[in-house]
């Protein structure tokens, strides 16, 4: 029986648009989504690595954009329609996406990256029978080449067993 594909659980904000950050950072550019708040910043470089990604995980939006990652942040980074983790409204607490990232994930192994983990994720991470890896993310600087690698070997990890 072949193993289940792991999920890469994917958040935006922090993530893919580095919201902390003093200023756009160079190698991402401004995206108007929404008339009357900030520009959204983001790194096409990002899509390249995603797609990349998507060889050894099934991409998932774990977002409080929901639906609206589809919409917005899919079509720049040149990815398809993600699957989208329902969370309670926003705004709401990091702590509640746990609930609906564990009755996501079930019983497949996951990579979770994020910038807000909190201490009910990593407990739940760690209690996880599947494989489970969180990746940090600093909302100031955002997704990384290293965080990739570092997600890539995980995945790559799993498929030479």
């Amino acid at each position: 029986m072949l193993a289940a594909r792991p999920l890469l659980l994917l958040d935006v904000d922090g993530v893919l648009s580095p919201f902390a950050a003093a200023g756009c950072p160079p190698g991402y550019k401004e995206y108007p989504f929404f008339p009357d708040e900030d520009p959204v910043w983001l790194c096409l470089d990002h899509g390249a690595w995603l797609r990349q990604m998507a060889e050894y995980f099934d991409l998932v939006w774990a977002t409080g954009w929901g639906i609206e990652a589809n919409r917005h942040i899919a079509p720049v980074l040149g990815l398809g329609q993600l699957p989208v983790v329902e969370f309670p409204a926003t705004p709401f607490h990091p702590r509640e996406k746990v609930p609906a990232i564990d009755a996501y994930a079930a019983d497949r192994p996951a990579l979770w990256i994020d910038d807000a983990h909190t201490p009910e994720g990593r407990e739940w991470a760690t209690n996880r029978r599947e494989p489970t890896m969180l990746v940090d993310v600093d909302p100031a600087i955002g997704l990384t080449r290293d965080h990739v690698d570092r997600a890539l070997r995980w995945a790559r990890a799993r498929t030479d067993r």
